[in-house]
C-alpha cells in the first residue's frame, strides 16, 4: 500500500475517478507549512455519481445477512491493522499529531470501530409485544438507505470510522466527505475496502470541502441519513439544510469541557491525567479539558506541579518517536489560537507558560505550524477565553471553594459535550456528575471509552447520539408489524 498518494482521486463505485471539473486542492504537511499531495476539489455532479454508485449498491447490500457484512468489517479490521504503521505515518504527516499518538490511539480505535460494529449486529435483538391478547407486535430495523457521513480534520479515521462501520454494518450504503485538511487516511481506507472485496458503491468516498461537497451531501434528496462531526457554527447550516427535508441527522459539534480537580483527589492521578486531557493532538480534540477548575485549598499545589509537568512535554517533529507535542493542523487554526492568547491577556489573564511560538524543532519544520503548550491563570470565569472553544494547546485554571460554585463554573457555558472529575469521595462524584450538563462525565479519568455507552453532547455541543446500540438505531428505521391474533 502507498503512503503517499500525488493524488487523491474519489472513491465511486469501486473505483478511483478524477473530479469531474478536473480540479484539485493542494494537501499541506502541517510540521513543514508545504504541499506533499493533492486531494479532488469536487463538487456536486461527483456527489451525484457517488449517489447513482450507493443507491445501485444498496439493493443487494441491504439484503446480505448480518453474517455476511460482518465478515467484510472484519476483513477490513485486520488489514488496517496489518498496514498500521503506514497508516500512523500517513495520519501524522496529514495531521501534524505524533506519530506515536497515532500509532497507539487513532489507528488502533478505527480498527476496534469496524470489528465492534462487525460483532454488534451479530447480537441484535427484536422487540415482541402480546397486545390484550387480540393482537401479535414485533419490531423490524431495517437500513434507511444512503448516509451522509462528514467527518472533521483531528481525527480523520477514527472518527470517519465510527460512521462508515455501524452505517454500512446495518445495510446501508455510504458516501463519506472525509476532511480537505486531512484526506491522506480516508484514501488509504478506499484501497482497504477494495482489497478486503467490499461491493463496489457499498462505500464511497468524495473529497472536497464543506461548501461544495458538504452542502451537497446534506442537500441531496436521496441521502437520507447525516452523521456530521465538527464546529458548531458548520453544524447549525447542517441542520438547517436537513430540516425541510426531514432527514435524521445527529450532530457531534464543539466542547468547551470543565475538568474538576477537588482538594481530596489523587494529585499524581489528577495531574497527569489533566495534562494529558489538556494538550494530547495538541489540545485539537473536541473532549479535551479546557477549562481547568480546582479546589481553592489545593489551588497553588496544583497549578505548580500542572506547570512543571506541562514544560517537560516534548514539542517537535510529528515524524520523531520522542515527540508529545506536534503541529497545530493549519495556519489559519494557529493565528486563531494566537488570537485567543492575546484575547486572555486583554482580559486580564496571566500566561503561566508558554503562549508563543516555539523554537522549531529541526529545519525540516522551520515553516510548519507550531505553538507552545500554554497555561492561563487569573481570568474571569465569564471571560470569552473561558466561553468560546479555541481547540488548541490553550488551557486555563480556576480556583473554587465549593460543589454549589464549581457545579455552576462548570455549567456557564454554551457547550455541553463532556467534562472530567477528580475526587475520592464516591458520594461527591455521583453529585457532581449528575449536576453537569454534558454528555459524558469521567471520573478519575479522560477519554476512557466503551464503544458499547451512547456518545454525544448537550446544549450547543449537538444533538443525537452515537456508539454502540444508540448507532444501530440511528443507522436503520423502526418499523412495527402488528398481526391479529
Amino acid at each position: 500500500m502507498r503512503i503517499e498518494s500525488s493524488q487523491m482521486r474519489n472513491f465511486i463505485n469501486g473505483e478511483f475517478v478524477e473530479p469531474i471539473n478536473g480540479r484539485y486542492l493542494d494537501n499541506l504537511e502541517p510540521a513543514t507549512g508545504k504541499p506533499y499531495s493533492q486531494a479532488a476539489d469536487s463538487d456536486a455532479h461527483d456527489v451525484d455519481l457517488a449517489v447513482t454508485a450507493a443507491e445501485k449498491a444498496f439493493v443487494d447490500w441491504s439484503k446480505k445477512p448480518a453474517t455476511e457484512r460482518s465478515r467484510f468489517l472484519l476483513r477490513i479490521a485486520d488489514l488496517i491493522e496489518r498496514d498500521l504503521e503506514k497508516f500512523s505515518r500517513a495520519e501524522s504527516i496529514d495531521t501534524g499529531k505524533p506519530i506515536s499518538l497515532a500509532r497507539s490511539l487513532d489507528i488502533p480505535r478505527a480498527v476496534a470501530n469496524f470489528r465492534f460494529f462487525a460483532t454488534a449486529i451479530l447480537h441484535t435483538e427484536s422487540e415482541a409485544h402480546i397486545t390484550d391478547n387480540v393482537a401479535f407486535n414485533y419490531t423490524l430495523r431495517q437500513p434507511r438507505g444512503i448516509a451522509g457521513l462528514i467527518s472533521p480534520w483531528n481525527l480523520p479515521l477514527y472518527l470517519l470510522s465510527w460512521k462508515i462501520a455501524p452505517a454500512i454494518a446495518t445495510g446501508n450504503t455510504a458516501i463519506a466527505k472525509p476532511s480537505e485538511l486531512t484526506p491522506m487516511t480516508a484514501y488509504m481506507l478506499c484501497e482497504i475496502a477494495r482489497e478486503a472485496g467490499l461491493p463496489n458503491g457499498v462505500l464511497n468516498v468524495v473529497h472536497g470541502t464543506g461548501p461544495k461537497v458538504g452542502a451537497a451531501i446534506t442537500a441531496h434528496p436521496k441521502i437520507t441519513t447525516i452523521s456530521f462531526t465538527g464546529g458548531t457554527v458548520t453544524g447549525r447550516k447542517v441542520a438547517e439544510a436537513c430540516a425541510p427535508l426531514f432527514k435524521k441527522v445527529s450532530l457531534e459539534l464543539g466542547g468547551k469541557n470543565p475538568n474538576i480537580i477537588f482538594a481530596d483527589a489523587d494529585f499524581d492521578a489528577a495531574i497527569t491525567g489533566s495534562v494529558r486531557s489538556s494538550f494530547a493532538n495538541q489540545g485539537q480534540i473536541c473532549l479535551c479539558g479546557s477549562r481547568v477548575f480546582v479546589e481553592r485549598s489545593a489551588y497553588k499545589n496544583f497549578v505548580e506541579r500542572f506547570i512543571e509537568r506541562t514544560a517537560q512535554l516534548c514539542l517537535g517533529d510529528p515524524l520523531d518517536e520522542k515527540t508529545e507535542q506536534g503541529a497545530i493542523v493549519n495556519k489559519p487554526q494557529l493565528d486563531k489560537i494566537k488570537f485567543y492568547v492575546d484575547l486572555a491577556q486583554k482580559e486580564g489573564g496571566k500566561i503561566a507558560l508558554g503562549g508563543s511560538a516555539p523554537q522549531l524543532p529541526n529545519d525540516r519544520c522551520r515553516e510548519g505550524y507550531f505553538f507552545q503548550p500554554t497555561v492561563i491563570t487569573d481570568l474571569p470565569v465569564s471571560c470569552r477565553t473561558n466561553r468560546e472553544e479555541i481547540f488548541g494547546p490553550v488551557v486555563t485554571i480556576t480556583p473554587f471553594d465549593n460543589e454549589e460554585e464549581v457545579i455552576g463554573y462548570a455549567n456557564d457555558t454554551d457547550y455541553g459535550l463532556a467534562s472530567s472529575v477528580w475526587t475520592q469521595n464516591l458520594n461527591r462524584a455521583h453529585r457532581v456528575a449528575e449536576k453537569i450538563h454534558t454528555g459524558t462525565v469521567w471520573v478519575n479519568c479522560w477519554l476512557l471509552r466503551d464503544l458499547r455507552v451512547p456518545f454525544g453532547g448537550m446544549k450547543q455541543s449537538g444533538v443525537g447520539r452515537e456508539g454502540g446500540e444508540e448507532a444501530l438505531r440511528f443507522f436503520t428505521e423502526p418499523k412495527n408489524v402488528c398481526i391479529a391474533r
